[in-house]
């Protein structure tokens, strides 16, 4: 018998390492990938534009100026919130492979921003989508940071500044309080008077609401006058709200929901943004940075004899668990929302994503040749994840099967609506004129079947659906959504 275990061990770490070694291959190809292409086509672009006279770049700064009139606050406008490893605002469509048309109409598109300094050379995160309003911002914040570290960002992304990550937090997850400074913020008029609509994309939708409820609590030194209808509407799309069994399988433990296994996924990000960090290349950082410098990671800051505590984990934000993956554990999440509200005077939406189906009673992957080739994986394993019996449940009334369909990244369950540790208000929507007129503090939530990247990166591959769901939040914002009168008063709550 104990032979047979020991056997059966060997088996199945034998199977991880390879499924570990296939993950690794694919998502550092795939980066790789992404990132030659940025820097090849930033490149030739940059040499077309060589030895040109100056027209091109009096056009651009006329088009740059046009740009920032039109965010007068007369016009609510639309903020796009990155997910994990997300980066700010680009120019550019998204990568349609390179076999197709990125030598000769990616080459042209980059032509247009070869003088900007776009992260990956211009590439739209949001696969372009921000180019059907005339009134969007899409801020480039910590694709690596906390949910707290990226609110605080994006505060001052909009309002201008120097970020403050806040004296108490800074102090107990060992990092520099202030981080870099906007000396012009995107919308500088930011106020009740002058709101704005989110949209956050996975991590990017928990960072909308952490940064409402800080409006909320005035958590802004400095402005004491920030309430929580700075937001007129947070729209959550295929939106971490209340975490992913994911985060265990790429190696969290989910025993404490902040050390990582041995060998996992987790580790080998981690190995790989300390040394990014501590290297610290202007020219390599300009395309891309995980966002971590106000934990001093540098070798200007800590030399050689800094890097091995970096590397073993005993110094930076994965000793204290001041990273994102840590907010991305059920446990995480439930910390994060048990302090943050639906409010009353918002209107919030949200559409999960799910790319499994039930079959003889057994959930499955459906849609298998859809299924990008980071997730397909991912979604499998997701579907059969099942929560170690000897460790405490992640939230009250967990069951596994409620947590088996997925989309590669996020369970669909944790997508719909906040409902951990305590449930908010939700209402299903399968056909929008059955919610119409709206109402604000309910979150309207549709279940959509697609992946985690559908609706990122590449507009080609998310096809008609895209445009679809992109024009529905669009036409949410601008059509559905208004601010007639006083937020209502909730029956606990006295009269102003």
């Amino acid at each position: 018998m104990t032979m047979k275990k020991f056997v059966r061990s060997l088996l199945l770490g034998a199977l991880d390492l390879a499924e570990l070694l296939v993950s690794a291959a694919v998502h550092l190809s795939y980066g790789f990938y992404i990132f030659a292409a940025a820097v090849g086509c930033d490149l030739l672009s940059r040499a077309l534009v060589e030895g040109r006279d100056n027209s091109y770049a009096a056009a651009s700064k006329d088009a740059g100026d046009d740009e920032d009139a039109v965010l007068d606050g007369a016009v609510p406008p639309i903020v796009l919130v990155h997910g994990v490893f997300g980066f700010g605002k680009g120019v550019r469509n998204a990568l349609p492979g390179l076999s197709r048309i990125l030598p000769i109409i990616l080459l042209m598109e980059s032509y247009r921003c070869a003088r900007s300094s776009q992260r990956l050379g211009g590439l739209s995160y949001f696969a372009g989508a921000e180019k059907k309003d005339d009134r969007v911002l899409v801020p480039d914040l910590g694709s690596l940071t906390s949910v707290h570290d990226r609110a605080r960002e994006l505060f001052y992304y909009l309002k201008g500044g120097r970020v403050d990550y806040g004296e108490e937090h800074s102090r107990s997850y060992g990092h520099s309080r202030f981080g870099r400074t906007y000396d012009r913020g995107h919308y500088p008029m930011w106020d009740e008077e002058h709101p704005a609509h989110f949209v956050g994309h996975s991590a990017g939708a928990q960072v909308i609401r952490l940064l409402q409820q800080m409006l909320h609590d005035k958590a802004f030194e400095g402005y004491e006058d920030t309430t929580e209808n700075w937001v007129m509407s947070v729209t959550s799309l295929s939106g971490a709200l209340n975490g992913t069994t994911r985060s265990y399988l790429d190696g969290i433990r989910p025993e404490d929901s902040r050390s990582l296994r041995p060998l996992c996924l987790a580790h080998i990000c981690r190995v790989g943004s300390t040394l990014y960090h501590w290297l610290d290349l202007p020219w390599l950082k300009r395309y891309y940075d995980f966002g971590f410098n106000h934990f001093a990671m540098s070798w200007r800051v800590v030399g050689v004899s800094g890097l091995p505590g970096l590397l073993a984990g005993t110094k930076g934000p994965f000793a204290t668990g001041d990273w994102i993956m840590s907010d991305l554990t059920v446990q995480g999440a439930a910390r994060i929302n048990a302090g943050l509200r639906t409010f009353p005077g918002t209107f919030y939406f949200s559409y999960a994503s799910r790319r499994t189906a039930r079959v003889c009673g057994i959930t499955v992957p459906s849609g298998v040749l859809r299924i990008h080739p980071l997730l397909f994986i991912r979604v499998l394993q997701m579907c059969r994840w099942r929560h170690p019996a000897a460790a405490e449940p992640p939230c009250e009334g967990y069951r596994d099967e409620d947590w088996e369909d997925n989309d590669g990244a996020l369970n669909t369950i944790s997508m719909t609506h906040p409902r951990i540790p305590v449930e908010h208000p939700s209402l299903f929507v399968e056909y929008d004129s059955d919610c119409h007129p709206l109402q604000p503090g309910i979150w309207y939530y549709k279940i959509v079947e697609a992946d985690h990247m559908t609706f990122v990166i590449n507009r080609h591959r998310g096809g008609v659906q895209f445009d679809l769901i992109y024009d529905s939040i669009f036409q949410n914002c601008r059509k559905h959504v208004f601010r007639t009168a006083p937020p209502p008063t909730l029956p606990n709550q006295n009269s102003p």
